[in-house]
């Protein structure tokens, strides 16, 4: 406790001191790149807005201000989980230029503009408090909170306040107030079911590098997507133009990706197909196509919203899944006080070097571990304190062994450390460091260790014959330190 508080008067110390510090000119220097970088991203948010707005717009039908199609929902949602809410005036400018440039008044533009913000601030509040904010698509429970809470709820919002602007100021009878809300809050729904995912899950860089075989499959699996979308919404080797019932036939294929891949590919195949499917029901092609192209529009996007939901799920099922048995995996080889390796994990690490050292003719040694006077520790300090001793001898083994080398413990106050590739010259070096890390951490109180060596293949060639080689000449050490006279 001593050392603790010591530690946290030094750091209160250093903070004050920094606290002190007079600003160098070039922490000032650095405000307004800062504050130009922020008015980029705020000039790109609006760019990108209302290029997707009118894009959206385009497939207005039912009114020119409603449409079933309008991915600056997902955009502004997006924005404002990764940027924060003080982003919200690119949202409001975004949606006033696209409004005001498309129909309607001043007055509209800023009430529907008004109304499109909110929603967005709506929808990133509920999903950061109930849905996991930025990893709303890693567990399936927070994949259908953030469908009811961001698709569902806060699109509610924007619809209704367009609407009812757009029937008060005389451009929508009242008369089809309905049918242009049903637009509306679809368009606005399916822009946070297709577009916000793809975004979201594309803002997180990727774990790792994939391997040629997975690019490979990676290929195949969106050239899959890509053909079968253009056969079931475009007409591709279908020779008249017969609305055949065949959407089920893309499904099997957006689940190879959840199972497959993850959340982010699903999602990139979902706005593909998604967006071939748009492009072929409004040619009048596909299951989808009716007599309307409005008609058609809000079938098709009910559909890819709804697999849009049941594929993201899957995919966090199947992730949640692999956590789990990665965790699992990991426990089963891990000793829980310390973090190391447990026993069986050592003696397959001995297995897999000695099979090595077979191959490559080149020697490796095991250090065995015994920490002296654990027992006395115990009954003089608490089992806590020993335990905290056993831990300590841990962290001296992480920091006296290469990332090649496997430290572990090998049961009770017993350790093991191999060292693949080492002969008898290095290991003694290595036994030779860990006592002195061990001892320089001057915690209270103070613990030492008897270190025994053995080599492959001379003291043994199995895992079982190096152990006890090992162990063996770990008690001769500690024999010689028993028997040795006390120093005065």
């Amino acid at each position: 406790m001593s050392l603790l508080n010591e530690n946290q008067a030094l750091e209160r110390s250093a903070a004050s001191l920094e606290a002190l510090r007079p600003v160098e000119p070039a922490d000032v220097s650095s405000r307004p790149s800062l504050g130009f970088l922020r008015l980029v991203k705020l000039l790109a948010l609006i760019l990108v807005y209302i290029v997707a707005g009118k894009l959206g717009l385009k497939l207005a039908f039912v009114n020119a201000s409603a449409t079933a199609v309008w991915p600056p929902t997902g955009i502004a949602l997006v924005a404002l989980l990764i940027l924060g809410s003080r982003v919200w005036p690119a949202i409001f400018v975004g949606a006033f230029v696209v409004n005001l440039s498309t129909a309607g008044s001043v007055g509209t533009s800023l009430a529907i503009a008004l109304g499109n913000t909110l929603e967005a601030l709506v929808g990133a509040h509920l999903v950061r408090r109930f849905a996991g904010g930025r990893q709303a698509f890693q567990r399936e429970r927070d994949v259908f909170s953030f469908t009811v809470l961001a698709a569902l709820v806060s699109t509610t919002v924007s619809a209704t306040c367009g609407v009812i602007t757009l029937s008060l100021a005389g451009f929508a009878p009242w008369a089809d107030y309905g049918s242009i809300w049903l637009v509306w809050w679809l368009g606005d729904a399916t822009g946070d079911l297709i577009v916000a995912p793809l975004l979201l899950l594309w803002s997180v860089r990727p774990r790792g590098a994939w391997s040629r075989g997975r690019i490979a499959e990676a290929a195949l699996l969106f050239s899959s997507v890509l053909f079968a979308g253009l056969i079931v919404f475009d007409q591709l080797f279908q020779p008249t133009n017969r609305h055949y019932p065949l959407e089920y036939a893309c499904v099997p294929l957006l689940v190879w990706a959840a199972f497959r891949f993850g959340s982010r590919e699903a999602a990139s195949c979902i706005a593909l197909l998604s967006g071939i499917a748009i492009y072929g029901t409004l040619r009048g092609f596909g299951p989808f196509a009716r007599a309307t192209q409005n008609e058609s529009l809000l079938l098709l996007q009910a559909f890819m919203g709804i697999t849009a939901i049941m594929i993201l799920a899957l995919a966090a099922v199947v992730a949640e899944r692999n956590r789990i048995e990665a965790e699992l995996r990991h426990l089963a080889v891990t000793d829980p006080l310390t973090g190391l390796a447990n026993y069986r994990r050592l003696v397959g690490v001995l297995e897999g070097e000695i099979r090595r050292s077979q191959r490559t003719e080149r020697p490796f040694s095991v250090l065995l571990l015994d920490v002296d006077g654990l027992k006395t520790i115990n009954d003089r300090h608490g089992h806590l304190v020993g335990s905290r001793a056993l831990c300590r001898l841990a962290r001296a083994l992480r920091r006296s062994c290469r990332t090649v080398d496997t430290a572990a413990r090998y049961g009770g106050d017993e350790f093991a450390v191999v060292l693949p590739e080492t002969g008898e010259a290095a290991a003694r070096q290595v036994a030779g460091r860990i006592p002195d890390r061990l001892a320089s951490d001057r915690e209270h109180p103070p613990v030492s260790v008897s270190v025994g060596m053995a080599v492959y293949p001379r003291d043994g060639d199995t895992a079982e014959t190096l152990l006890s080689a090992a162990d063996r000449a770990m008690y001769a050490v500690k024999g010689r330190r028993d028997t040795r006279p006390p120093s005065h």
